[in-house]
């Protein structure tokens, strides 16, 4: 464990004082106008000094053990961990036909979209021990939606990776405001998120003249990252165990340029 941390640090892919894996959780409220939404923060134990913190926004059905689960992990490299609560009231839902009904009212609203993930960049910020000016977005499926969202809403964040998440947006010419450096991690054959999308996004960044990167991993879907998917690539959405891994290498290296010490 501990030759793993030292090469981990050596590598500059955790952040440095920190020690591996041991971990805090707790459920934290807070509110978007007079809303009550539940977030799930995870924090290294026992950490020395401020730290780099992460939003992360869950999926279509809501913050359920997926986005918990990879708050932990994020927590277990060394940053606070923040999984926000779009919904409301830590409201998830098992069916896809409800999961598509209440995301499509976010995906709608765009301003409201942005408010609620806004509200929780703020409880991060607001945690103990965040390094305010170095905080960053990750966001699944219906969270890469969102976290792009608050890129183009403007808000002061160091950057924000899309994972498997739509690319569109009724406003590009809103990215004029983005702040952040953009991460979209995209399964090449994504049948929900088009070629047309993709190029229509990339032109978006262009125009914007964000500092943005986008890597396709050949052979996946949408969903990608998570199991709980299956590996049908032909149900349009699949699990991809490798796309999943080189994804979260991505992340992680693209984090490393974030929080470098100046």
């Amino acid at each position: 464990m501990l030759r793993a941390l030292l090469l981990l640090l050596l590598s500059g892919l955790a952040p440095a004082l920190v020690q591996a894996a041991t971990i805090e959780t707790k459920p934290v409220e807070y509110r978007q106008g007079d809303t009550r939404l539940v977030g799930y923060l995870a924090y290294p134990k026992d950490a020395k000094g401020p730290l780099p913190g992460v939003l992360v926004v869950h999926e279509w059905k809501g913050l359920n053990d997926y986005a918990k689960r990879r708050a932990e992990q994020l927590a277990e490299l060394g940053y606070v961990a923040f999984a926000a609560d779009i919904y409301g009231d830590g409201k998830t839902v098992t069916d896809a036909k409800e999961a598509g009904a209440l995301s499509g009212t976010y995906k709608k609203d765009r301003p409201l979209l942005r408010a609620r993930t806004a509200a929780g960049l703020a409880a991060l910020k607001a945690q103990p021990g965040v390094a305010g000016d170095k905080v960053a977005a990750i966001g699944y499926c219906f969270g890469g939606v969102a976290v792009l969202e608050l890129a183009r809403s403007g808000a002061d964040l160091a950057g924000v990776v899309s994972f498997h998440g739509g690319l569109d947006t009724p406003t590009p010419q809103d990215a004029k405001n983005i702040r952040a450096k953009v991460l979209a991690l995209h399964g090449a054959d994504d049948p929900y998120v088009p070629a047309d999308q993709v190029a229509a996004f990339e032109q978006e960044m262009r125009a914007a003249g964000v500092d943005w990167q986008l890597i396709a991993y050949g052979g996946a879907v949408h969903g990608f990252t998570n199991p709980a998917h299956g590996g049908d690539n032909s149900k349009g959405a699949a699990y991809n165990a490798s796309a999943d891994t080189r994804s979260w290498a991505a992340m992680r290296q693209f984090f490393t340029e974030l929080f470098a010490k100046s």
